[in-house]
């Protein structure tokens, strides 16, 4: 029999996933183990994980991984990246640790143009610490911290973080993808390795912001959770390329 798919290099033997079932943070780890065998840069590879449910993936994700204090991801890559360029490294990152404790270290290596792309998953909640109110939470969700749903009188607006960064100059790319559908995940697919290329390239500072489900903590079915992702998460996060230079 001739084989048509075999496990990523990039993804440990027998490994089984963490996360709950339904979660697109699988699907993603498995799309980038995929890019890493592609480009064939699983020895050289670097990731630089945040704080969250993401950190399941380190179970079972082959190459060096460093987890870095919460929202210091990028900080900890910029130094990585600087003291050995031969490295590729990337930031593997949720909406907690990247937009509220680390939006500054977001920022700074944004401005800073450092030479590394940063996979963001948007799932608009804490997931690993209960489902409290995240900057990426919409308006009108519920959260353990917002019972009520979020209101922008007293919780402020979401942060829309490809727009923020969109407005320095140095990021050489930024996306919003998502993996509802199997067009979305070859346009998240893509999305990752451009990415991932510009970094090889040397071009600098590259976002691709994944929008995520968290059925646990939203209360519903995994396919309830995607539904939700394309009717409503995908109104208020317009999916697309944002820059590209």
């Amino acid at each position: 029999m001739e084989a048509i798919y075999e496990r990523p290099k990039s993804i440990m033997e027998g490994a089984i996933s963490g996360f709950c079932p339904g979660c697109i943070h699988a699907t993603v780890h498995k799309i980038i183990a995929e890019v890493i065998d592609e480009m064939g840069l699983l020895e050289k590879s670097v990731r630089v994980s945040g704080i969250g449910c993401l950190g399941n993936g380190n179970m079972y994700q082959a190459g060096d991984i460093i987890n870095s204090p919460h929202g210091r991801a990028c900080a900890v890559a910029s130094g990585l990246k600087r003291s050995n360029p031969n490295l590729f490294v990337y930031t593997y990152q949720g909406d907690g640790d990247l937009a509220a404790i680390g939006l500054g270290e977001t920022l700074s290596a944004a401005a800073r143009g450092e030479n590394f792309p940063i996979i963001f998953l948007n799932n608009s909640t804490y997931g690993m610490t209960g489902g409290q109110l995240a900057p990426t939470t919409l308006i009108g969700m519920d959260a353990t911290t917002t019972p009520h749903g979020r209101t922008p009188e007293e919780h402020g607006y979401p942060i829309h973080v490809c727009e923020l960064l969109d407005s320095l100059k140095a990021p050489r790319y930024l996306a919003r993808v998502t993996c509802t559908t199997p067009k979305g995940v070859r346009e998240t697919r893509n999305a990752i390795r451009k990415a991932f290329q510009n970094e090889v390239e040397g071009k600098g500072f590259s976002l691709v912001e994944v929008l995520c489900n968290c059925p646990t903590n939203w209360h519903m079915t995994p396919l309830e959770s995607l539904d939700f992702i394309n009717n409503v998460t995908s109104q208020e996060y317009k999916l697309g390329v944002i820059r590209d230079i």
